[in-house]
């Protein structure tokens, strides 16, 4: 549980799918309300995260968000860099992403993911402090795992076709491998 910034009760708080040394931790802006209703990652119809996983080759099936923690069993894991649940991400103010930079930097220095894969570029680019992130591998560590930025698979963001997402994926995948 965590305090709602607009000084309400405590949010129930979606609990992150990780353990140590995974290759891989996908960090979403922050979850969802239906996924915290749920308790799963990636909730929603308009998601297209599990889809993504599949086709790039993270995962050999199609993954349903009430399994999001069989993940594990494919060396990769969940976190979102905002604990708060919203509707949209936009509904987050620059302060929480900055609150949640020290908590977010610890958990990746306990756990030692080789890569943090923040999943659209707001998040890292308020944590940052960069104004200008471009996509893919950072020239970063963070927590001491390498950095890169995927685009964000929420429905709400169509900037991104199924197949720009998989490529964007695809690409992390294989400088997994």
């Amino acid at each position: 549980m965590f305090s709602d910034p607009t000084g309400g009760a405590p949010s129930p708080r979606l609990p992150d799918v990780i353990s140590e040394g995974l290759a891989v931790v996908f960090c979403g802006i922050n979850p969802g309300m239906r996924a915290v209703a749920t308790n799963h990652h990636f909730e929603g119809n308009g998601n297209r995260f599990w889809r993504v996983l599949q086709l790039a080759g993270f995962t050999p099936e199609l993954m349903r968000p009430e399994n999001d923690r069989d993940l594990l069993d494919y060396r990769c894991g969940l976190t979102t860099a905002v604990g708060r649940p919203t509707a949209r991400a936009d509904q987050l103010s620059p302060h929480e992403f900055l609150e949640s930079a020290s908590p977010l930097l610890k958990k990746i220095e306990l756990h030692r993911p080789t890569y943090i894969a923040f999943l659209g570029k707001t998040a890292y680019a308020a944590i940052s402090g960069q104004r200008h992130v471009l996509w893919g591998h950072q020239n970063a560590v963070f927590g001491g795992a390498k950095v890169w930025i995927l685009p964000n698979p929420s429905g709400l963001n169509r900037s991104f076709s199924l197949d720009d997402l998989v490529g964007a994926y695809r690409e992390l995948y294989l400088a997994i491998d």
